[in-house]
């Protein structure tokens, strides 16, 4: 049975033709893998798989995915991660042990496009009796409209123009944005990407430069949904919460002063 390994053009250009092609004949392939996005075993000659390449600094690590948790792509990381990873994905036949670490705040990151600073937490949210992957963003200043030199905050307003919903009360899971995704790779959230323009390739609305941490619970669910909710709301509003059920607290207060918005974002690939 051939190979169902899907090489994208980027992929390709990294590589080479050659070694492209000895991938697709499955002379260079593992036949079974351990998932690089959920972790969980995938077979390539059974399943559609996906080629991602990790480039750091220095070296580059080759990994494989189940085509319907991440597509075929380049990922640049920094040698240091590089380091953990190639223990996972080079491992023999051996699952990674999964992680039991709390949900995690990430360390604020700058917007390109902004000068300014966004906190990222991730945590579970429970909607409607089903517990959701969701990701809460807040800027730890008030974000003005490019262009402006306004002491105001468009954050609510710049992301309502992408598509964001405003959010009274966290009742039912928010509606797709289509274009928008979350880049979850070696178990751990990389990014949030957005429409490229004039339908380019997505690029980064917001990237760890440490990766984000997430737990067990967090991926499970993110692979089973296939989509991570995020809100986003305004400087002073959320705060940094310990706990998840805080953090809900926060969410529901925000939504009540018409203070939330939110998206459900696909996996990226999905």
């Amino acid at each position: 049975m051939p190979r169902m390994l899907d090489v994208s053009d980027d992929v390709r250009a990294e590589i080479g033709d050659e070694e492209a092609d000895r991938l697709l004949a499955g002379e260079s392939a593992p036949g079974s893998y351990d998932c690089t996005s959920c972790r969980t075993p995938g077979d390539c000659e059974q399943e559609r798989t996906s080629t991602v390449l990790f480039i750091g600094d220095e070296t580059a690590v080759l990994a494989f995915a189940h085509a319907g948790c991440l597509p075929s792509q380049v990922v640049k990381v920094t040698e240091e991660q590089l380091q953990g990873a190639v223990k996972s994905i080079h491992a023999d036949n051996a699952r990674p042990a999964p992680e039991r670490t709390a949900p995690e705040q990430a360390a604020p990151e700058k917007v390109a496009s902004e000068q300014a600073v966004l906190g990222v937490t991730s945590g579970l949210i429970l909607i409607a009796g089903e517990l959701h992957p969701a990701l809460v963003v807040e800027p730890t200043a008030p974000i003005a409209r490019p262009g402006t030199s306004g002491a105001g905050d468009d954050f609510l307003p710049l992301l309502i123009e992408q598509g964001f919903m405003p959010v009274i009360e966290l009742s039912t899971t928010p509606a797709v944005l289509h274009g928008w995704s979350v880049l979850l790779a070696m178990g751990q959230l990389h990014a949030v990407l957005q429409p490229g323009t004039n339908g380019g390739r997505p690029v980064a609305w917001w990237q760890a430069h440490q990766p984000l941490q997430v737990t067990e619970g967090w991926r499970t669910a993110a692979n089973k949904h296939q989509q991570v909710l995020m809100f986003a709301a305004p400087v002073g509003t959320i705060g940094r919460q310990p706990r998840e059920d805080l953090l809900r607290d926060a969410l529901d207060k925000a939504a009540a002063n018409g203070q939330l918005v939110a998206a459900a974002l696909p996996l990226a690939g999905t």
